[in-house]
């Protein structure tokens, strides 16, 4: 995907949908694993860098607003949600799109907005109950 492959050197500076927080993603190498690196603050997390084409894919069969639904590691998520899906056996991966026990969870707040950037889907910034959907 064009523009996806950011570097640390380059990264995307991004917002979270609510507007609410910065953070910024890039591309690197992890263990022979291709990974998008999110930085929250002094906070790290990692995604399997599938998830974009991934969750592009899925949107696009669902073909309408689906309900991001952001929650951590400790906390279910909402069914049908995007974070549901992020964790779920049934998705592409087999389970978690994030990387780091004990810091997964909040897929769904740091990735749409890497989908957004790269003009792959609509992205609600509401306060809260933020949607997407696959352009």
């Amino acid at each position: 995907m064009v523009g996806l492959n950011r570097g640390k050197d380059d990264p995307w500076q991004l917002q979270t949908p609510p507007g609410s927080s910065n953070f910024t993603l890039h591309l690197e190498e992890i263990a022979g694993r291709s990974v998008q690196v999110c930085t929250v603050g002094k906070t790290v997390l990692h995604y399997d860098a599938r998830c974009v084409a991934d969750l592009h894919v899925m949107l696009q069969a669902v073909g309408d607003w689906v309900e991001l639904g952001g929650a951590d590691e400790q906390k279910p998520a909402k069914e049908g949600s995007v974070e549901a899906w992020g964790r779920s056996p049934d998705n592409p991966l087999g389970g978690w799109y994030d990387l780091k026990r004990g810091l997964r969870g909040r897929f769904a707040v740091y990735v749409p907005p890497l989908l957004e950037a790269l003009g792959l889907c609509e992205l609600e910034h509401n306060p809260r109950n933020n949607r997407m959907r696959a352009r």
